[in-house]
Order: structure tokens, then C-alpha cells, then sequence
């Protein structure tokens, strides 16, 4: 059994499973990515020997909290841990490296897997992933990709990302589309200390000499901020503007928010948000056409009365360097797109 600082953990050959051994509430807030829960506290007994610590004794805290840490590690030995081969390398943490993984570890060692714990445990390793992200931001090679709402801008970096392209998703690790309609049906945004962890993960495995595209987001992704240093770094990327037509634009949207359509009074429960921006009456009439299924008419005056408007007054980033003309979000006009941004990113690459 042996305790390694976070960095030193990343030199490591890989671990066979990451375990995060603090209370469900607190891996819900934040966790090392990949990393699974299996608590040797539940939330209750955590705030049960806290309580008695603080207004009963120290002694009557550790006896009660000893024995439910017992309990616990004992099922997870005869549940989630109980496939393990012997000599399996797992990796422990709590919050500072403290009893909760020094317990589980002394019993996992015992049992004959190989144990390394988080010395400094997850606080340790959140001050790794701030020095990191200030240290990995400004060697980036960024690049913006704008365009209108429904220009297919998240789906045209997919597929780039799928064919070997650096891409830095924002959206997906957010768990937000960027717009006030934008929030995941089903899906919670993590929390911010999350969707920086995660933004190191994504940026720690990327090659700095090759492009990162990352499409044109406003500062803030539903509740969460891209990081300050993140922000000022794209603020200052090229940027690639991509012009779709009005109606094809509206088309993909049709068909890229189904779950508005499936459900049409989730939809209008949102739209009186936009009030103060476009009037009573617009919003009236946007209902009506809820009302009557006329959802063609509806995202093409969302477009025109709002989206659009907006866009083009809010833009965060310098004019664009290049502009690519896209007929429809289509694979076949993706692909001639994606052949532009790629011709045009080895034009503008660092002499090596």
C-alpha cells in the first residue's frame, strides 16, 4: 500500500479501477472522471457521527463511524469489488487522504489487491487540475467555429471528432445546448468543479502541436462559466463562420430538438421567458402555433424574431478569418466543410 500525490498518480501505468470512497453527496457534486463510488459513509451516517463529534465526543464519533465503515466496505468486498483478481491495481481517494481511504485501503491491501491512495486525496487533486488547466490553456491551438442557431455547428464538430479531429465539446461536457431552450431533457448539468474536471480530462489528452476546434459559445453554459483563462484564449482563436440558409437551418432544428415537439407544453412553459426581449404578442402568437402543430412556422419565427437577433448582437468573438457556405446539415455537405476547415488550419500552422 503506498500514497501518491495526484500527478504522480498520472505517471503510473493504468489502475484497474479508480474508487472514490466519500459520501454520495459529495462524489454527486464533484469527482475524479471515470472514478466509481463506493462510500464507506452514506450521506446520513456521515451527518450522524459529525453530530456526534461536534455535540456528544470524539471517542462515541470514531466507535459509531468504525463500525459503520466496517459494514460498508464489508458489501462492497461481496458486491461491486468481488470480481477483482488478486494483484488488481485500485487507486483510493476521500477528500484529503485521510481515515475514510486509509480504512478501506488497510483492508483492500489486506485482502491482496494493490492500493495506492490519493495522498491529499480529491482536494489534492483539484488544485492539480487548476495548475494544469493555466498551464495547458495557452499552448492550445484554438479554433473557433461559429454560425447562426441551427447552422449544425455541434453536429459538423462530431463528426470531425469522430474521424480523428481534436474537437473540445463545451456542450457535451456541460450537459447544455448554450440557448435558453438549450438544457438536456433528462440530463443534469454537472457542477462547476466537475466541468472543469472535465475540461482537464478532455485537454490533457490532446496534442498541442495540432488544432482543437471548439464551436462559439457565449460564457456561460446554462448555470456553469468556462473557466476565465479558457474564455480569453478562444476570445483571441481564429474564427471559422459558417452560413447555412434560414430554412434549412430550421429543418435541422426540427430534427435536432425532437423533445419539444413530443412534447409541446414543456416547449410553451419556456417561451414566456422570452417576453421582455420580443412582446406579449410574438409569444401569443408563437403558442398558436404550438397550439395548431405548426412547427415549421414556429422555429422559423423563433429564428427570425430571436435567435438570429441576438446571435448577431451578442457575439463574443473577433470577425471571422474564413466563411464557409454550408447548403444544408447534411453528411455530404459536412464532409466538403470539414475538408475547408482542415485545408485551412494547415495553412495557418506554427512553422516547426
Amino acid at each position: 500500500m503506498r500514497y501518491l500525490p495526484w500527478q504522480d498518480c498520472l505517471k503510473e501505468k493504468p489502475f484497474t479501477a479508480v474508487i472514490d470512497v466519500r459520501s454520495p453527496g459529495e462524489y454527486a457534486e464533484s469527482h475524479i472522471p471515470g472514478a466509481v463510488n463506493l462510500p464507506v459513509l452514506s450521506n446520513e451516517e456521515r451527518a450522524e457521527v459529525g453530530r456526534l463529534y461536534c455535540q456528544v465526543s470524539r471517542f462515541e464519533a470514531r466507535r459509531l463511524g468504525a463500525a459503520m465503515v466496517a459494514a460498508n466496505i464489508g458489501r462492497h468486498l461481496q458486491g461491486w469489488l468481488a470480481p477483482f483478481a488478486e494483484h488488481s491495481r485500485l487507486l483510493l481517494y476521500c477528500w484529503r487522504g485521510g481515515q475514510r481511504s486509509r480504512a478501506m485501503a488497510m483492508i483492500l491491501h489486506a485482502v491482496g489487491w494493490d492500493i495506492t491512495v490519493v495522498s491529499g486525496g480529491y482536494k489534492n487533486y483539484r488544485n492539480c487540475v487548476r495548475v494544469a488547466l493555466d498551464r495547458l490553456i495557452p499552448g492550445m491551438r484554438f479554433r473557433i467555429l461559429t454560425g447562426l442557431t441551427g447552422s449544425g455547428k455541434s453536429r459538423l464538430l462530431r463528426r470531425m471528432k469522430a474521424a480523428g479531429d481534436q474537437v473540445l465539446d463545451l456542450e457535451a461536457l456541460g450537459a447544455h445546448r448554450g440557448s435558453l431552450l438549450g438544457n438536456e431533457p433528462g440530463v443534469s448539468q454537472p457542477s462547476q468543479k466537475q466541468f472543469e474536471s472535465l475540461l482537464f480530462d478532455d485537454l490533457a489528452q490532446m496534442d498541442a502541436t495540432r488544432p482543437v476546434w471548439v464551436e462559439g459559445e457565449s460564457k456561460r453554459l446554462g448555470r456553469l462559466r468556462i473557466p476565465e483563462l479558457l474564455w480569453q484564449a478562444l476570445k483571441c482563436a481564429p474564427v471559422h463562420e459558417l452560413h447555412v440558409p434560414a430554412a434549412a437551418r430550421a429543418r435541422f432544428l426540427l430534427e435536432d430538438y425532437p423533445h419539444f415537439t413530443a412534447d409541446p407544453e414543456a416547449l410553451r412553459e419556456k417561451l414566456p421567458a422570452l417576453k421582455e426581449a420580443c412582446g406579449g404578442k410574438q409569444i401569443d402568437q408563437w403558442c398558436r402555433h404550438i397550439a395548431a402543430g405548426e412547427w415549421l412556422a414556429l422555429v422559423s419565427s423563433l429564428l427570425e424574431r430571436y435567435y438570429d437577433p441576438v446571435y448577431r448582437r451578442n457575439q463574443d468573438y473577433p470577425p471571422a478569418c474564413r466563411e464557409h457556405e454550408m447548403e444544408a446539415v447534411e453528411p455530404a455537405e459536412m464532409d466538403r466543410v470539414i475538408f475547408e476547415l482542415r485545408r485551412s488550419a494547415a495553412e495557418d500552422a506554427p512553422l516547426q
